[in-house]
């Protein structure tokens, strides 16, 4: 699953402070899910982007931390073969945590008036698991100053509608550490599934 966040503001590759990370570097994190790596795939003065890969290890997360109670009974394919690894959902905003933890606080020594300011951003979320559709994702994030273009994805043959994933694209002048904590909230809420199985124990205290 990917996110990228780009900026136009002059000089755009201020944006490595802002977010605790070189443009010239790949970086990589251990979370619950998977690896999350850190890269800019382009870095000018212009315009610049940072990109968040998660790389979901689907099967380490049937199987849950060791001595773990959280783990599927014999037969459970769906656990194995699921959108999980694909789909931004509840895992980029842990992973966004994870890899913004400082960004997220709006705290940066080397440039801080930057870090307090509204600057020109966009947010690309190409994959996003919403059911509820593109009206629920706009009805969330633009109240928060942004403008937003979800659009659904379709399904192949076309004749089974829209399918419940989203290419979605957050535009706006919003301060860095705002944006990160919109995503990191409101994933989790359009996502609205636990990631994670959840065992008979859990669901009979429900």
């Amino acid at each position: 699953m990917l996110l990228t966040i780009t900026t136009t503001r002059a000089p755009a590759t201020d944006l490595g402070y802002l977010l605790h990370k070189h443009p010239d570097r790949l970086q990589t994190y251990r979370t619950a899910a998977g690896a999350a790596h850190i890269f800019y795939p382009e870095a000018t003065p212009e315009r610049c982007t940072a990109a968040l890969l998660l790389e979901v290890d689907p099967i380490a997360l049937v199987r849950g931390p060791a001595g773990s109670k959280n783990k599927p009974s014999d037969g459970e394919l769906a656990q194995y073969v699921n959108d999980r690894p694909y789909a931004a959902s509840s895992m980029l905003a842990v992973a966004l945590k994870e890899a913004f933890r400082t960004a997220l606080t709006g705290r940066c020594d080397a440039r801080p008036e930057l870090a307090q300011s509204r600057i020109p951003l966009t947010l690309h979320v190409p994959a996003l698991r919403c059911k509820s559709g593109p009206e629920l994702t706009k009805a969330v994030f633009e109240p928060l100053g942004w403008t937003v273009t979800a659009t659904s994805q379709p399904l192949q043959p076309a004749e089974w509608g829209a399918s419940p994933y989203q290419d979605l694209r957050l535009t706006g002048q919003v301060r860095l550490a705002d944006a990160l904590n919109h995503l990191y909230v409101l994933l989790p809420v359009l996502d609205d599934a636990k990631h994670y199985w959840v065992s008979t124990d859990e669901v009979d205290t429900q």
